[in-house]
């Protein structure tokens, strides 16, 4: 008998708790650097209060999501594939480290299932935050040329923010869209969106991949 809990579209609801966990770190570092500067009294307290509690939020939510999915999977006739999730594993995984525990569940879960697409433009968000990196890296150089806190500080911060919010959303979604409706290249966006986390906290990859993925995009299918 299926229940409301067997309804809900679990892949989409974990994909969604994955890309709130870059704002909620984002709001983390920035509470730490707060903490060797000078600024308003209790707001570095405050930002590492919010990101902590909205990582245990996102943490409990995502388990509960990757458990009762792969339930779900557990479920279905073992001659419809070779992959069975032990639902209790995963979220254990998930209880440990919860953003890597995510990608890793989406990966192995589009091997079998796929991954829904949506919006063919995604790509142009992706371009956007490689310009914006590009955009931030030569302004920051110039920054500390010329010996400009401000503009440092803004460039950074820009580039930051877009880096953390929008590009790996971006660049899962359209995966998800080339996957589904390209004709040879079918990339994994799980596998995208971890080297996407991965490139926020090593800033020098995230150009890369970017720019790696919109000239593979632009080769193996016509934009958009």
């Amino acid at each position: 008998m299926r229940t409301h809990v067997d309804e809900i579209d679990w892949a989409r609801f974990i994909e969604r708790l994955l890309y709130l966990f870059p704002p909620v770190i984002g709001v983390g570092l920035i509470g730490v650097i707060r903490e060797t500067e000078p600024g308003v009294p209790g707001l570095q307290y405050g930002l590492l209060l919010v990101s902590s509690f909205g990582y245990t939020f996102l943490t409990l939510g995502l388990l509960v999501a990757i458990f009762f999915d792969a339930r779900r999977i557990r479920r279905l006739p073992r001659a419809s594939g070779n992959w069975h999730p032990n639902p209790w594993l995963n979220a254990a995984f998930a209880l440990v480290s919860a953003p890597l525990a995510g990608v890793v569940y989406l990966a192995r879960r589009h091997r079998r299932f796929g991954t829904r697409s949506g919006w063919s433009g995604w790509w142009l968000v992706v371009a956007v935050s490689l310009a914006t990196t590009l955009f931030g890296i030569v302004a920051a150089t110039i920054a500390i040329i010329l010996t400009i806190p401000g503009l440092l500080v803004a460039a950074v911060g820009l580039a930051g923010a877009i880096a953390f919010g929008a590009f790996p959303i971006a660049i899962h979604q359209d995966a998800a869209y080339v996957c589904t409706d390209g004709d040879s290249w079918r990339p994994n966006p799980g596998f995208y969106l971890g080297i996407a986390f991965l490139s926020l906290f090593v800033p020098p990859l995230q150009p890369v991949v970017a720019g790696y993925y919109l000239t593979r995009r632009r080769r193996e299918m016509e934009l958009p």
